[in-house]
């Protein structure tokens, strides 16, 4: 359950039932228990009488189920009347994990088994994968995608990623789920181990990582992963050679891999995706220095395998790039300050 904006909540539920039929009829007969049962108890509820006015009572679904399990999504007001509910799920086991607030509405992550049926739009690739749904502030789909690991795919975090532009306006940047994968059948090197996954905003992968830290036993399971204001990432799970005798481990990593791969606080691109041109602004995350007098930078602009393809001095914060050549593709951004120690600041683009 998340809060909303409005003083109400969206609360995701895993749902095996089916529609619930004469639902009037079920409010009433609910409520004229419920006021007998008030009668009745009455004389006793001398200590607490404040808690009855807290018990609502709930008309049923609205929607049949899809298949075995369903994602049930029910938004309640301040006064926790329902004002929507959706049912998302295909022919087979849909289990919703985690839901969270985005900037148009809300995100959904949950593990699948479901070929494309119902309202599932795509295939699970093997054992049990991912299903994340983006909806809008009514509950409506924006988009639906599938991700897979390999056997058995368990979510069990999801962390919003967010940023402010140069309008110091908060927008979404992307969305960091974290998990753990079991054997199905067959036992693959990455089992039993911490995982992330980062997708942007249109649900489209932009990195994956497995996660060891400094011991690796037989039953690793992720609580939480979550992205730190220091640009660090925080994992947090079970660690076990058998299951019963479980420990807490706690993951901190800042590696370069990461770096490289996450949009830097100090350097930003826009627009991104670009077309004929980028713009490089550097110092968004007003670092010491940036700014003074005699800044200057190299930039470069990589591709995917690490060849530099472009290279231009500036001493401006905001310098305009040519991507008009490019190949349509990601590229790397690197930006390094010798005023600033040779300071090197990383992103990323996408060219359309």
């Amino acid at each position: 359950m998340v809060p909303t904006q409005d003083g109400g909540a969206v609360v995701l539920i895993y749902s095996t039932s089916g529609k619930s039929e004469n639902l009037n009829n079920i409010e009433s007969q609910n409520s004229a228990q419920g006021n007998s049962s008030q009668s009745a108890n009455s004389q006793h509820e001398t200590t607490r009488p404040e808690l009855t006015s807290m018990v609502k009572t709930f008309i049923g679904k609205s929607e049949d189920n899809y298949g075995n399990g369903d994602y049930w999504i029910v938004k309640l007001d301040k006064n926790s009347n329902v004002e929507w509910q959706r049912t998302y799920g295909g022919s087979g086991d849909d289990r919703p994990k985690t839901i969270a607030n985005t900037r148009n509405g809300y995100i959904v992550s949950g593990e699948s088994t479901s070929w494309s049926s119902g309202n599932k739009k795509e295939n699970i690739k093997e054992g049990t994968d991912l299903w994340v749904i983006n909806l809008d502030k009514s509950g409506n789909e924006i988009w639906q995608k599938s991700y897979s690991f390999g056997n058995r795919d368990v979510a069990m975090s999801l962390d919003v990623i967010r940023r402010t532009n140069k309008d110091n306006y908060s927008e979404d940047k992307g969305f960091l789920l974290g998990g753990y994968t079991q054997a199905e059948g067959k036992v693959q090197k990455d089992d039993e181990k911490f995982w992330m996954l980062y997708i942007d905003t249109d649900g489209k992968e932009e990195w994956r990582k497995h996660v060891e830290g400094k011991e690796k036993k037989n039953e690793e399971r992720l609580v939480s992963a979550r992205l730190q204001s220091d640009g660090s990432y925080l994992l947090a799970g079970t660690s076990a050679e058998e299951l019963g005798k479980e420990n807490w481990k706690v993951v901190k990593l800042g590696d370069k891999d990461l770096d490289d791969l996450m949009e830097n606080r100090d350097i930003r691109i826009y627009p991104n995706p670009v077309k004929d041109y980028a713009y490089v602004e550097i110092g968004v995350g007003g670092s010491e220095g940036v700014s003074a007098g005699g800044f200057s930078a190299d930039i470069y602009v990589y591709d995917m395998t690490g060849k530099v393809i472009q290279q231009l001095q500036t001493r401006n914060r905001v310098t305009k790039v040519d991507t008009s050549r490019l190949p349509q593709g990601v590229y790397i951004i690197k930006a390094i300050i010798p005023t600033l120690k040779d300071k090197k600041l990383t992103t990323k683009i996408v060219k359309e």
